[in-house]
């Protein structure tokens, strides 16, 4: 970023005059930077550009220019969208499925390798002589 105004821009001015007003009237020295006053800073260095932002402040110059490579990126940056894409799962199939139809003399058992549960449903209905 190359800076676009004087080296003391009213905007810089302002914001370190806020900045050391803050620094004096803070609850304890190692408070974070409210946001309020980051987001001043973040137009500043925009303008005027990171490092002399940073020194005219003064501020961290890393903090700074993670909080203005937070504004750079583009709102839905590494957000998922909010399509989602179900694809058709592949129902399960019985490796050796057994039918078993018990009648007052016998028993019948019909073995079906490698059926999948649509099939089985299938024939399952017409055996029991429903049509579906």
């Amino acid at each position: 970023m190359r800076p676009t105004k004087s080296p003391n821009s009213p905007a810089l001015r302002r914001v370190r005059r806020e900045l050391e007003r803050w620094r004096r009237m803070r609850t304890y020295r190692g408070a974070p930077i409210p946001q309020h006053i980051w987001a001043a800073a973040v137009a500043v260095a925009q303008q005027e550009g990171l490092y002399h932002t940073a020194r005219a402040l003064p501020i961290d110059y890393g903090a700074l220019k993670q909080h203005v490579g937070a504004v750079d990126r583009p709102a839905g940056a590494g957000a998922r969208s909010g399509f989602v894409e179900l694809r058709p799962i592949a129902l399960p199939t019985c490796d050796d499925c057994v039918i078993e139809v018990e009648g007052p003399r016998s028993t019948v058992r019909v073995r079906l390798p490698r059926v999948g549960l649509p099939e089985l449903a299938r024939l399952s209905r017409a055996i029991a002589g429903v049509d579906a």
